[in-house]
């Protein structure tokens, strides 16, 4: 009992950490689609700011659904433009609001783990407590989880199959019949916000096939189960099909209605003509190794040897042991029966629930790594298996000082360092480009940002029709593209109010500093960590250290 009360308040205060820490608000930038595959676009959609649209959401060819976005950026966004038109506060739109509002949202979606870990922990067998904490001290909760990813949503809705196909009732018979129908809709919700999630719902969902077929029900029950999921499937993908095809394209409500002179057959071809099912536009890019090779290829085992202790540490290691010790016990059952046929349901139903979970962990990971592209975010939604597998009473956690020490130095890295620097940068223009002396006086900004992340837009906070402030992103070039472009802009650089701005790293300040231009008012950011431009060693143990792991604003020198 005295455990069972260290552990809940430990939840509690972890829980707590979470909220706050996304209302400080945390400054690591982990990966540009955590901004470009929402709040960018809603940004601009809602708010009418300058952002920058990625190639995702071009019309001709749109990967991305945009029922998500809308539903959680898109809301908080009108949710702020609501209050500050009602005038209950004057200035509700800000980079800070831009920045946490939506983030805010995916906090409180978090929570939506810790609720299925403790719906699922005492029918998977495991300690419930236990697994909270795991769950709320993991830097994969406390970083990943309150950020605006599809990875996120992803995992959210993989949390919300496993409780749905795991609830029983306490006779032991199967959980309530709404499931058939909820699993339909959220296996296409899944599936229309990320295509991979076929890889996540594949177990779950066979799971409960297996636990259907065991329940001796009636053969006109099973019909009726199947025949549910799959009408609300049906019904899920044509509301995302519909709500993408009218976001996309030309197609309006109008323009059908213009079209009722002619026959509903020629309205049917016409939506048809300009139908737009974002997840084939998605497979369709993404299984063309061309194109996976443009975002970096990596080797097949990286998911596993890599990527999985990246988030989960020890975890991983771990569960791969174990998952090997069951595979022997397994293999002399799976040769005596065959796999395709019995074996997979019957092994299912009726070993204890660790194989299973494990089954949960490495079937996913096992399609994810048939695709050259790994990147650690896309394992995040195993998070809720591994925690399940390793909470069981049977396994005490030995290793408590490693996980603390691993996901304190996570946290620290992700949500604090990696590319550290360019949100509060960006809050630091922001001000600076609405301050009241740049509102009294018009004057022209030309921010141009080398070595960075690309900048999202949108927490500059300008309006669309806004032409005083120009963002130009140089990404990763090099330095005679670098020098050639400053001094260009150094050389026309005519008129009494415009502002010139350099936003570098530490580590490459170097190479601008060789370019025929001078500078005035430093700014230094800290901090901020580059995995592309790693500062040196012996740098960094000199005194200088500061600088090696800060952000450089620059402003140009125009008496040069």
């Amino acid at each position: 009992a005295g455990a069972a009360m260290v552990a809940r308040a430990l939840w509690a205060l972890l829980a707590a950490l979470r909220a706050g820490w996304c209302l400080l608000p945390q400054s690591g930038y982990l990966h540009p689609d955590e901004f470009f595959q929402a709040p960018e676009v809603m940004a601009g959609d809602i708010l009418n700011l300058q952002v920058y649209y990625p190639w995702e959401f071009l019309s001709n060819s749109p990967c991305r659904t945009v029922v998500f976005p809308l539903m959680t950026s898109g809301v908080t966004y009108w949710v702020i433009k609501s209050l500050q038109q009602l005038d209950i506060c004057s200035s509700c739109i800000n980079s800070y609001t831009l920045l946490v509002s939506p983030r805010l949202l995916f906090t409180i979606f978090s929570f939506i783990l810790d609720y299925s870990i403790y719906r699922l922990a005492p029918f998977w067998g495991a300690d419930p407590w236990k697994a909270l904490v795991l769950l709320a001290g993991s830097y994969v909760t406390l970083v990943f989880y309150t950020r605006t990813f599809t990875n996120t949503l992803e995992g959210l809705l993989f949390a919300l199959l496993m409780v749905l196909v795991s609830s029983r009732k306490s006779s032991g018979r199967l959980a309530e019949p709404t499931s058939s129908s909820l699993l339909g809709v959220i296996t296409t919700a899944g599936f229309f916000n990320r295509p991979t999630f076929l890889a996540f719902a594949l177990m779950p969902l066979l799971y409960w096939a297996s636990l259907i077929v065991d329940s001796q029900k009636s053969i006109k029950t099973l019909i009726n189960d199947c025949l549910k999921f799959i009408l609300c499937a049906c019904f899920t993908a044509f509301v995302f099909i519909t709500a993408d095809t009218f976001y996309f394209t030309s197609v309006s409500l109008d323009n059908l209605y213009s079209t009722n002179k002619s026959s509903l057959i020629d309205v049917i071809i016409q939506l048809h003509d300009k139908m737009v099912v974002t997840p084939f536009n998605f497979l369709s890019y993404n299984l063309n190794p061309h194109n996976l090779a443009l975002h970096g290829s990596h080797p097949r085992v990286t998911h596993f040897t890599v990527n999985g202790v990246m988030l989960f540490g020890i975890l991983h290691i771990l569960a791969i042991g174990a998952g090997f010790k069951m595979l022997k016990k397994y293999v002399h059952q799976l040769m005596l029966v065959r796999w395709c046929c019995r074996g997979l349901p019957g092994l299912l139903v009726h070993s204890e629930g660790s194989p299973i979970l494990l089954l949960f962990y490495f079937v996913p990971l096992a399609f994810l790594s048939l695709f050259s592209h790994q990147e650690p975010r896309f394992l995040i939604p195993l998070i809720l298996p591994l925690v399940l597998f390793s909470a069981s009473p049977s396994r005490a956690v030995k290793w408590k000082l490693l996980i603390v020490l691993f996901n304190l130095l996570g946290a620290l890295l992700f949500g604090c360092l990696h590319q550290g620097g360019l949100i509060p940068c960006l809050f630091h223009l922001e001000q600076l480009i609405h301050s009241p002396a740049s509102s009294s006086h018009p004057q022209h900004y030309t921010l141009l940002f080398a070595h960075t992340y690309m900048p999202p837009r949108s927490l500059l906070n300008i309006k669309k029709t806004d032409v005083h402030v120009e963002v130009i992103d140089m990404a990763g070039a090099g330095e005679e593209t670098l020098c050639q472009t400053v001094e260009q802009r150094a050389s026309n650089f005519t008129c009494s109010n415009c502002h010139i701005f350099i936003i570098i790293p530490g580590t490459v300040r170097a190479t601008i500093t060789k370019c025929d231009v001078s500078f005035k008012n430093e700014t230094l950011i800290f901090p901020h960590l580059s995995m592309e431009d790693p500062p040196q060693i012996p740098v960094l143990s000199s005194g200088n250290w500061r600088s090696q792991l800060g952000l450089y604003i620059l402003e140009l020198n125009r008496d040069h």
